[in-house]
């Protein structure tokens, strides 16, 4: 049988795995509790990520990484 990594359980629940990948994970959902708990572990990681709130970065370091940007440009 076929080992289910994090990142298939990660497609699995943003929705962006195969149909027939969806269909194994779940096949195999039922009949694994070590998979389960995998699986309810990574639904409480996610909802966790998506409450919080995202700061946009300073003006200052904006600033900093386009004038690196621009000198390592010049530099070619």
């Amino acid at each position: 049988m076929k080992k289910i990594k994090e990142e298939d359980l990660i497609l699995y629940l943003c929705k962006e795995c195969s149909p027939k990948q969806s269909t194994f994970i779940e096949a195999a959902l039922e009949e694994d509790l070590e998979l389960q708990n995998r699986l309810s572990v990574l639904k409480r990681t996610l909802k966790q990520m998506e409450k919080l709130k995202l700061a946009s970065p300073s003006k200052q370091s904006i600033k900093a990484i386009l004038q690196y940007a621009a000198a390592s440009v010049r530099k070619k």
